[in-house]
């Protein structure tokens, strides 16, 4: 089992989907016109009217927070730190630039995710990779295996990960014993998510703006302890990407080392094109009515995971001097490290509280993705839902002590199909994202606030619920 979770990792990792995600996003870079530099604007002016929700879906906004929930997590302070002790400070020059780019496939698949949303037995919005790849492709099986992979990547596993995370922080910290973080963790979450979806997203709503800001912030104040070196660092960053300046970093001065830690671990970060915020972006009622708002309202959550809050954590690090490739002192620790040099033992608990709403977060968005798939799959009823719910809580206290490496990587190798699907099925429907983009952009244009009219698609008449798009 080890073996071929291990081959398929380093088929799907270090081939397919580094360069895939990539393609993918250069491509929807040019085929949108580079939307995501030309309309960074209407990016913020989506987000802005946004607030409002009704009986069908939850607002933009809260979809917004959700996902952003998922996607700042763990990966934002220990896989920052990861990669500039992999790669070097130009690391994050590729990390930037594959969010970049990622922020065209973010658009994308939110996008479509929106356009062909359906309702469930509860009337609630509901949507997603797998339910665009049924309608808009005719694939249901396709489908099928994009569900069963996010509920056993997201769902499960990387739930446990999340937990494990938030246990080795408090323990260290604050010399709690795991088995009783996880314990803790796992009440707390579930009185979340048997709230159903809405009280997940109004809990993301209220802790996600708190929990970043206040990560900024602290970000913010160490860039003004050092304001003198702040330039010095941006440029260590950018010529370090092109082996132009020796770096702090497991290979200092290389370019390869600096690019495929920093693509991987933005990937991973921003989750761009891997199929997971688009099921919380289907469940929105979009503001304008327009199907590419809340592709451009999710796109901008790529923005912020990466560009704003893994820079925070990079540049923290980088300006402590405690990056040392022959220390061995990397992830969590390092950015504990980097935050106690510039404030002092006040750092390392920061950084635990951190870590403790960045990953609980991430626990209760993961689970709104599952329960979508869960749905899409036919498991609709009280019973199957209940049965994810205390599979996904029983994951936690197992993750909080428990570090079984197959078991993690049987989960990349999930995602990573996950996404190797979903990638597919958002560039054969590539088509259907220009037209969206030019119908929105040219109602902008005429000064307009856009609506999706259903009769400018006859080609969609079978295949969006029209009802939804009155």
């Amino acid at each position: 089992m080890t073996a071929i979770v291990d081959f398929l990792n380093s088929i799907l990792w270090g081939y397919v989907l580094v360069y895939g995600l990539l393609a993918v996003g250069v491509f929807f870079t040019l085929r949108l016109g580079f939307l995501q530099f030309l309309k960074f604007g209407e990016m913020i002016r989506a987000i802005r009217g946004s607030r409002e929700s009704d009986v069908h879906g939850i607002s933009p906004f809260q979809a917004l927070c959700t996902s952003l929930a998922s996607r700042v997590g763990t990966g934002n302070l220990a896989g920052v730190a990861v990669a500039l002790y992999l790669g070097g400070a130009g690391a994050i020059f590729w990390m930037w630039m594959v969010a970049l780019v990622g922020m065209a496939t973010g658009y994308a698949e939110s996008t479509l995710a929106q356009l062909y949303k359906v309702r469930d037995g509860k009337g609630q919005y509901r949507g997603g990779p797998a339910v665009y790849m049924s309608k808009g492709l005719k694939a249901p099986w396709a489908g099928g295996i994009f569900a069963v992979c996010l509920i056993l990547s997201f769902g499960l596993v990387f739930n446990a990960v999340q937990a494990n995370s938030i246990a080795d922080a408090m323990e260290g910290a604050f010399g709690v014993p795991k088995l009783g973080v996880g314990i803790v963790v796992a009440v707390f979450a579930g009185i979340v998510i048997f709230g159903g979806l809405r009280k997940v997203v109004r809990f993301a709503e209220f802790v996600v703006p708190f929990m970043a800001g206040a990560y900024v912030l602290m970000a913010l104040f160490v860039m003004i302890l050092h304001y003198d070196e702040v330039p010095g660092v941006i440029m260590t960053i950018i010529r370090s990407a092109f082996g132009l300046e020796e770096a702090g970093g497991g290979v200092a001065g290389s370019v390869t080392a600096a690019m495929l830690n920093g693509i991987k671990r933005g990937l991973f970060s921003n989750e761009a094109g891997m199929g997971s915020a688009p099921n919380i972006a289907a469940t929105a009622t979009p503001a304008p009515h327009h199907p590419s708002s809340q592709g451009l309202v999710q796109a901008f959550g790529v923005f912020v995971d990466t560009l704003v809050i893994c820079t925070a954590t990079a540049v923290m690090i980088l300006l402590s001097g405690v990056l040392d490739p022959e220390s061995g002192v990397t992830g969590t620790e390092l950015t504990q490290q980097a935050l106690e040099a510039h404030v002092g033992p006040f750092g390392g608990y920061f950084i635990a509280i951190a870590i403790l709403f960045f990953a609980f977060t991430s626990i209760v968005a993961n689970y709104t993705y599952a329960e979508n798939a869960m749905i899409y799959l036919g498991g609709s009823s009280d019973l199957w839902i209940t049965l994810l719910r205390f599979s996904a809580l029983g994951m936690v206290i197992w993750g909080s002590y428990e570090a079984v490496v197959t078991v993690f990587n049987t989960a990349d190798a999930s995602m990573g199909l996950m996404a190797t699907v979903n990638l597919i099925a958002i560039v054969m429907l590539s088509g259907t994202v220009v037209k969206l983009t030019k119908d929105y952009m040219a109602q902008r244009k005429a000064g307009d606030v856009p609506h999706f009219k259903g009769k400018d698609y006859p080609e969609l008449a079978d295949k969006i619920d029209t009802s939804i798009w009155r």
